[in-house]
């Protein structure tokens, strides 16, 4: 279904108010900061310490950008299908598909280990915006983006002590620069597969249905977490209500929204429009017709580019939607309005009289920005050799230069508290499939040589005169690099070791660094540092009008949404809240993406048809929520958030209440899968505490 993004008339300023506070449900809350007021005041409900730590600890973050929740006491972890299809997909075969037959482990000992697959649980945090200031007061350019670099590295590290393998730490910037604050997580590594639908039940409908309502999905899966070879004994968890969310039920979502500019100037909005939108649409819509093309080559092929289908696709549809909110006159109108208001509040405060070139200052840097765009994505960014044989070359090339260097010197990435993360990446003994990989490559070569032009002295040196399909070809055979042991005999070397080695990947890695880090410096230099010294003092005087009476914007750090079971007017037409079984059944038409799975035509008789199965609520959700869970106030699972509609794709920059909906899955439709389609009697005793 198409949402209209008309928004004239609609008096928004008088809507969101001027200054910027938050809508009734609006709101990516940090647990320690929750607005107890309003919602005492709204829902009769004011949560206290205790009740905000269980929520903390119960929630995780999957760090390939996802979120999950723990669901009972022996580790048990539930997620989106499309959070977790990557290992899924990784574990499959030719033989044993589990994307397209699903997959039920019937005891513990026929659990999978997921490859590369990391989740973290937020234990505890820590104000260090001080340090962070005192480090880089005063300082401007490359200055100061090293004194940030180096202050980072010194406070991860400290926080991650010397237990790396299970502690992570992140600094975490909060209101673009008004404050930061250390995150430290436990860290689990062995992640293994319990039960995943088949995809034709997690995606009914494919992408003609994504981010659209009604929907009939079951996009679950659920996974354990281990340490020491046994199941993770945990303390905290949301255990199910079977009864599940109810229209006008107050409910709460705990995830990871990825990230929104909902304080971004109106410069940096337009810069997103136009410098990434629309050309990475350009781009992707390229790449999905290639792979759409290669998928039709053999049905081994289908199966193996079948994931990289479904998040090209899914990412394009998301961006077209954010598309259409920076392109609605309206909403850039009150953008500019709501900036207007805050630099007249400069103008008005003697205190704040430095802070009035800042709109400028971060307007010349986007400048800067586009110029320097090209280079830095295909050189820097690695998009002009996009495969997975590069991006482990570039680890393992950098990651020798950077670990001969103090601490405090090195790639924020490279720093000790993210090595263990990198390391699990470069290990990571997950399938690689050089056909796809070929394909993926060449496209890459081509639109780096079509974006920096034949002439340019990089795509000389890399290309020659070989054609990028040939050449794409001639390294993926050559390359040593799917063998896992090769990789550790590289990572556990150093640059020297590096510089003997044959491996076209690494010789390419090692060419292109040079060049790559003077695109990077020159970026860091000239737009980096620039946006980040002058976000943050508009952060100052932004707090000095609001206080914490706002929510910063996303950062992929664990934040809490509120909201109720609400449908929505689409012009004459009311959006139910709830959908029902019966109505996967009568959308279903035996041919793919309208095609349920046998399982489920097998189980019919048995079902309940009218079990809620999906539905919406106006809880605030971005990218990165997938997963997240949807609990009562008793810390209940009511449901698993999955979606959003299409106007909530708008909400990376602001939030409409009227129309920006939740889409989840209803509780009680995963207990009736489980125990009439899946059966699966022991994973329904066990999350219904039992």
């Amino acid at each position: 279904m198409r949402i209209s993004y008309g928004l004239v008339a609609l008096g928004l300023p008088c809507l969101l108010g001027m200054n910027g506070l938050a809508q009734a449900s609006e709101g990516m809350w940090t647990l320690d900061n929750l607005p107890l007021k309003k919602m005492q005041a709204e829902y009769g409900f004011s949560p206290g310490p205790e009740w905000s730590k269980h929520v903390m600890q119960s929630a995780l973050r999957i760090a390939g950008g996802c979120s999950a929740s723990f669901i009972s006491k022996n580790g048990l972890v539930m997620t989106n299908h499309h959070c977790a299809s990557e290992c899924v997909e990784q574990l499959s075969t030719a033989k044993k598909d589990f994307i397209r037959h699903g997959f039920l482990a019937k005891s513990r000992a026929e659990e999978l280990v997921c490859p590369n697959f990391e989740m973290n649980r937020l234990d505890a945090i820590t104000d260090v915006t001080d340090q962070v200031k005192a480090a880089t007061a005063k300082l401007e350019g490359s200055a100061y983006k090293q004194a940030r670099n180096a202050i980072q590295a010194q406070l991860t590290s400290a926080c991650v002590g010397g237990d790396s393998a299970h502690i992570r730490c992140d600094l975490v910037d909060l209101y673009h620069g008004g404050r930061f604050q250390l995150y430290k997580y436990r860290r689990f590594t062995d992640a293994r597969l319990v039960w995943a639908p088949e995809k034709a039940a997690a995606f009914l409908g494919g992408d003609l249905d994504n981010f659209s309502f009604p929907r009939y999905n079951l996009d679950i899966t659920l996974l354990r977490l281990y340490e020491n070879g046994k199941p993770v004994a945990v303390k905290d968890f949301f255990p199910f209500n079977a009864d599940g969310a109810k229209e006008g039920e107050i409910v709460f979502v705990a995830g990871h929204p990825g990230s929104t500019e909902r304080q971004h100037t109106v410069a940096q909005l337009e810069a997103t429009r136009d410098q990434n939108i629309i050309p990475n649409l350009i781009r992707e819509s390229e790449l999905r017709g290639t792979i759409a093309q290669f998928m039709r080559s053999s049905p081994e092929a289908n199966r193996i580019a079948h994931e990289n289908l479904f998040y090209l696709e899914n990412d394009l549809k998301a961006r077209q939607g954010r598309l259409k909110t920076l392109q609605d006159p309206e909403v850039m109108r009150l953008k500019q309005q709501e900036e207007a208001a805050l630099r007249e509040y400069v103008a008005k405060h003697p205190e704040f009289q430095h802070v009035a070139p800042a709109w400028d200052a971060i307007a010349s840097a986007l400048q800067a920005k586009g110029e320097l765009a090209p280079e830095y994505q295909a050189l820097e960014k690695g998009h002009g050799f996009e495969c997975k044989y590069f991006a482990l070359a570039r680890h393992l090339v950098r990651s020798a230069i950077e670990r001969s260097k103090p601490n405090a010197e090195r790639l924020p990435e490279y720093a000790d508290a993210r090595l263990p993360e990198i390391e699990l990446e470069v290990l990571d003994n997950a399938p690689v499939y050089p056909h796809l990989e070929t394909v993926n490559l060449r496209f890459a070569l081509e639109k780096m040589r079509e974006q920096l032009g034949p002439d340019h002295e990089m795509v000389k040196q890399i290309l020659g005169k070989t054609a990028p399909s040939a050449l794409a070809w001639q390294w993926i055979r050559a390359t040593k690099l799917a063998d896992v042991a090769q990789r550790k005999k590289l990572w556990r070397g150093d640059l020297k070791t590096l510089q003997q080695s044959t491996d076209p990947f690494i010789k390419l890695a090692l060419m292109l660094e040079p060049k790559a880090r003077e695109v990077r410096a020159r970026f860091e230099k000239e737009v980096e540092s620039v946006i980040q010294k002058n976000t943050a003092l508009i952060a100052q005087v932004r707090f000095a009008r609001d206080g914490l009476d706002t929510y910063p914007d996303a950062t992929f750090s664990l934040r809490l949404s509120y909201g109720t079971v609400k449908g929505w007017q689409e012009g004459k037409r009311h959006i139910h809240p709830l959908t029902f079984i019966d109505g996967a059944f009568a959308r279903d038409t035996g041919s793919d993406p309208f095609a349920l799975p046998p399982s489920w035509h097998a189980a019919r008789a048995k079902l309940n048809l009218q079990q809620p199965m999906n539905f919406v609520t106006d809880t605030d959700i971005i990218g990165g929520n997938s997963g997240s869970p949807m609990f009562n106030r008793k810390g209940e699972i009511i449901g698993l958030v999955f979606d959003s509609n299409i106007p909530g794709l708008g909400g990376a920059y602001w939030f409409d209440q009227r129309s920006n909906r939740t889409v989840a899955v209803h509780s009680g439709m995963i207990i009736e899968a489980l125990q009439n389609i899946y059966h699966a009697p022991a994973l329904v005793r066990e999350i219904s505490g039992q």
